[in-house]
C-alpha cells in the first residue's frame, strides 16, 4: 500500500570532495547534484511505495550559484504531485558549509545562512502496487 502523499520530504546531506572538482576554483560541476538528486528520490520512492522506483524525467532544473569541493551539500526532494504511478518531486540543493583554502588548506566554515545553488523539478514512477 502506497504512503505517497503531497509534502513527504527527504533530507541528504554530503561533503563533496576535491577529488570531484573538474574547473578551475575548485567548481564541481552540476551533474553532481542531479546525481544527488537521483539518490534523495530514491528514498522518497522507498518511504512512499516500498520500491526504489525509476526516474522518468526532468520538467525544470536550474543552476543557481556554484558548486565547490570542499562544500557541504544539503539535498531535499518533496513529493509535489500523486498519481496512480507518478510522482511529481520538487528539488533543492543548498551550501550549508563551505571550505575556506584562502585560510588554510583544511579550513571550513558553517555558513550563516544556507546558499541555494540549485533546484528542480522531476518525475518518478513506481509499480502498480
Amino acid at each position: 500500500m502506497s504512503k505517497a502523499t503531497v509534502g513527504l520530504t527527504v533530507t541528504h546531506r554530503r561533503y563533496v570532495p576535491y577529488s570531484h572538482a573538474h574547473y578551475a576554483g575548485n567548481l564541481v560541476d552540476g551533474a553532481y547534484v542531479l546525481a544527488l538528486f537521483g539518490d534523495v528520490a530514491t528514498e522518497v520512492c522507498i518511504q512512499a511505495d516500498g520500491d526504489e522506483g525509476l526516474f522518468a524525467s526532468y520538467s525544470d532544473v536550474q543552476f543557481l550559484q556554484p558548486l565547490r569541493a570542499g562544500d557541504v551539500v544539503e539535498v531535499t526532494a518533496t513529493i509535489s504531485r500523486v498519481g496512480n504511478r507518478s510522482r511529481d518531486i520538487d528539488f533543492s540543493a543548498y551550501v550549508v558549509c563551505r571550505g575556506r583554502p584562502d585560510r588554510s588548506a583544511s579550513a571550513a566554515e558553517v555558513l550563516a545562512e544556507p546558499l541555494e545553488i540549485t533546484r528542480a523539478r522531476g518525475t518518478v514512477v513506481v509499480p502498480v502496487g
